[in-house]
């Protein structure tokens, strides 16, 4: 029994193929020879010549570009890969060449789906820096602390007593009325 599960895998009956053929092609580079008909090439053929020098190479700068927003050193970061993958994707088209760069929510189908599929708003904890963040509740909880004091919950205490008492909200509206009509005269 040993000596059957020790013997090596035939590894040809897995991967029949060469190595050497599912090596990818250098980044914007198109193979040799003339360009296949995309209509009537191969599948291969068709991703060589016609995907590969446009994708790689945007998938490189994806990466270069997730690197520079230190995507790998956080576990949630305000970077999109997709939004950036389809401006670069949209901006480096060969169909594109001569035209400007066109900004991700300038792009007419960006625009066309976003109309349809708005975006729900980036979450504040991802906005703000680790420093503004910690000001923040820093901030929060001192105010939390001083409204706790004796004297200040006692003061907050006779402020609303003093506005239900006194109608404040009437009298300002009252007055800002009045200021009004004077302004108008």
């Amino acid at each position: 029994v040993e000596a059957a599960t020790l013997q090596p895998i035939p590894m040809e009956e897995f991967f029949p193929a060469p190595a050497a053929e599912y090596v990818l092609p250098i980044l914007g580079e198109v193979p040799p020879g003339e360009p296949p008909d995309p209509k009537k090439c191969s599948p291969r053929e068709y991703l060589e010549f016609y995907i590969f020098p446009v994708v790689l190479p945007g998938l490189a700068a994806l990466l270069q570009e997730a690197e520079k927003e230190k995507c790998f050193e956080g576990k949630r970061t305000t970077f999109i890969p997709s939004d950036f993958l389809t401006e670069w994707l949209y901006n480096n088209n060969p169909k594109r060449k001569d035209e400007s760069f066109t900004d991700l929510f300038s792009i007419p189908f960006v625009k066309d789906w976003l109309k349809d599929h708005p975006r729900p708003p980036i979450p504040l904890s991802l906005l703000l820096s680790e420093e503004e963040a910690s000001i923040l509740i820093q901030s929060f909880w001192r105010g939390y602390r001083v409204r706790c004091d004796k004297e200040i919950q006692e003061l907050r205490q006779w402020q609303k007593k003093l506005r239900d008492e006194k109608n404040i909200t009437e009298v300002v509206k009252k007055f800002w009325t009045k200021q009004e009509a004077k302004g108008k005269l």
